[in-house]
């Protein structure tokens, strides 16, 4: 479970991940974020650096395998979209512009199952695809009681008005009370590590000028709060930050939208970590 203690111990990495700041944003304006690359990463198959001794790591990336309503998913379905790849490169990233130490690998979890209740990060995407997650009670459960007792869901990687109404439909049952809520630009979760101009689109492969992908023309951020204000789901609406991290190496896939990713998932990573 997601103890006091262990809040508390996460709230302490800031003073450690914050160290980096002085060297990583300094030089950074928006025009030159977007232009330039700012990193960069070992070749794709090259395993994560990992002290001997700190296997465990701080930092462990947790997707979770869902069903859906319309043709499965415990397989290969939606939920599978950009793995490993973007996972793998994602703890990369964190490893390289940070100092959080990342576990080695990435893991895939069921809601039903009671360990991600160890891992206080998750990750969802294509949550608007075959009508959405089919969510058992006991996932519903599970999810509930560990966004309430401090843990965070990143979603990503949906778009347009009919795949939000799929996802909003199979998440209003975890929530039937709370609203879903759109973050305004000014929000401090594009502060937190990175300055970032409010939400942004990040493209798939083959789409270099952001063109949108269905029927909304920009890309938003909303989330679920819990009762002190803080964001227990949040939710990338129009936006792929799994094709950048997937496709870093990728010859044409633009370095401006890799590196925006990677900023705009380290900003909801230290997030979850100091709240």
């Amino acid at each position: 479970m997601l103890s006091a203690t262990f809040r508390t111990t996460l709230k302490t990495l800031l003073f450690k991940v914050m160290a980096p700041l002085c060297v990583l944003i300094q030089p950074i304006v928006a025009s030159s974020i977007l232009a330039q690359p700012f990193m960069t990463l070992p070749p794709v198959n090259t395993p994560v650096a990992v002290e001997e001794e700190d296997i465990a790591g701080e930092f462990a990336f947790a997707r979770v395998q869902y069903n859906s309503y319309y043709q499965g998913g415990f397989g290969y379905g939606p939920w599978s979209v950009d793995f490993p790849d973007a996972d793998r490169n994602f703890l990369r990233g964190v490893a390289r512009l940070s100092n959080v130490r990342v576990m080695p690998e990435p893991i895939v979890l069921s809601l039903e199952d009671e360990q991600i209740y160890e891992y206080p990060f998750l990750y969802m995407l294509e949550v608007g695809r075959n009508g959405g997650p089919y969510f058992t009670p006991t996932e519903l459960d599970n999810l509930r009681e560990y966004l309430l007792r401090g843990g965070f869901l990143l979603i990503d990687d949906f778009w347009g008005t009919r795949e939000w109404q799929a996802f909003e439909n199979s998440f209003s049952a975890v929530f039937p009370g709370r609203e879903i809520v759109r973050l305004p630009a000014d929000h401090e979760i594009f502060r937190v590590y990175y300055d970032i101009e409010g939400p942004q689109m990040i493209p798939a492969l083959g789409n270099e000028n952001a063109q949108p992908e269905r029927d909304v023309g920009e890309a938003s951020l909303h989330a679920i709060l819990d009762d002190d204000g803080r964001i227990m789901v949040l939710i990338n609406w129009n936006t792929d930050m799994g094709d950048g991290w997937e496709h870093t190496y990728h010859p044409r896939y633009p370095t401006r939208y890799a590196n925006l990713a990677y900023q705009m998932g380290l900003n909801y990573l230290i997030y979850s970590m100091t709240h």
